[in-house]
């Protein structure tokens, strides 16, 4: 479930929301206290978070359905098909990560059937914290489901560092107990799981580079699917110039190359405009290159010591003698995860993860 929690998102659960939300139960369950519901609700609205907010209705819902967690159940799974976005569906996943944990095949077969609405993979992680291996059983028979949200939930929902959930401690320690689940799914017909499937290596990356190499080089990478999910699980790794990571997506070795005529215009830049790199790549082999090329900004920090960060710029492969013109534009502007300072911005070139050439940018704030 891609979104960016930000002031926009988190009105998905806006008062309007609570209010449509609240006649869609009542329209199921008549008994159902829309007052209550909506006082616990909207208390203190505007100062929580979009998570925070998909919590409170849960939390809202719990305090107005029957005690009795089968029958609120049987109310939820009536209610999904009336939810007409699929982030606010969350809410009956969650629900059942809250309160469901006493009823585990219940429950998972409720997040089973969730799931097709918008996502259970965060109320997921909830049962494998409470009892991961009996939980892994259940989703490694998911990853081998007809439907392609079920069978995505089994790789995303076990993601050792999903964003916005918490760290899953013991599959971050030995990345093997979710092994199966990855087998199973390693050349997926779907692009829907094969994005969770190289999101979830990736994240093994940061902490067991080595056991994602030695797996995916025992792949079948001659599969389209499998070589596609190789090589965005080890984006992280190509970035940083992995020699083994850069082998396995064929773009091993030592490149035989050189640059000219690189240049880095505007070199005077002012926060907000757009610089230009660009440079011609000329190959000196007599052989035809697989090559990935990337280029890292050496970005100022507020102290004067400077912070690299790559950016993906081009995979090709380039014949005997080729040349090719290669140019990047790219906006010199603040974001909620960047803020600028002036001073001198090195950049370099990386072909195959060794930097081949250096230019700079001067940046005033």
């Amino acid at each position: 479930m891609t979104v960016n929690e930000n002031t926009a998102l988190k009105e998905i659960f806006d008062e309007r929301r609570f209010r449509g939300m609240a006649r869609e139960v009542k329209a199921i369950y008549p008994g159902f206290d829309t007052a209550c519901f909506l006082q616990v609700a909207l208390a203190g609205l505007d100062e929580l978070s979009l998570m925070q907010r998909l919590r409170r209705m849960t939390q809202a819902l719990h305090a107005t359905l029957p005690a009795a967690y089968r029958q609120t159940l049987e109310i939820l799974r009536e209610l999904a098909p009336r939810i007409k976005h699929g982030f606010a569906t969350l809410v009956l996943s969650d629900y059942v990560g809250q309160y469901g944990l006493d009823d585990f095949e219940v429950s998972l077969d409720a997040l089973k059937y969730f799931t097709g609405f918008g996502s259970s993979e965060f109320a997921v992680r909830e049962f494998l914290r409470h009892d991961l291996k009996r939980t892994l059983a259940v989703m490694e028979l998911w990853s081998l489901d007809p439907s392609d949200a079920v069978r995505r939930l089994a790789s995303e929902g076990s993601r050792p560092r999903l964003p916005w959930s918490f760290r899953l401690d013991e599959i971050l320690a030995d990345p093997a107990l979710a092994a199966p689940i990855l087998e199973n799914l390693r050349a997926d017909t779907s692009l829907y799981v094969r994005k969770s499937v190289a999101n979830h290596l990736n994240d093994v990356t940061k902490s067991h580079p080595e056991w994602v190499l030695h797996r995916l080089a025992g792949w079948p990478l001659e599969d389209t699917h499998t070589a596609w999910i190789a090589k965005r699980a080890l984006r992280s790794l190509i970035k940083a110039g992995n020699a083994q990571a850069l082998k396995l997506i064929g773009a091993g070795g030592v490149p035989e190359v050189k640059l000219e005529k690189v240049a880095v215009t505007p070199r005077h830049i002012t926060l907000g405009e757009r610089m230009t790199l660009s440079f011609k790549l000329i190959s000196t082999s007599r052989e035809s290159q697989r090559l990935v090329i990337d280029y890292t900004i050496h970005y100022v920090k507020k102290s004067g010591a400077t912070a690299a960060k790559v950016f993906k710029l081009k995979e090709l492969t380039l014949d005997a003698g080729q040349q090719v013109l290669i140019e990047r534009n790219q906006s010199i502007r603040d974001f909620t995860t960047r803020v600028h300072y002036a001073g001198r911005h090195q950049v370099e070139i990386m072909v195959n993860g060794l930097c081949l050439a250096q230019a700079f940018f001067e940046l005033a704030c």
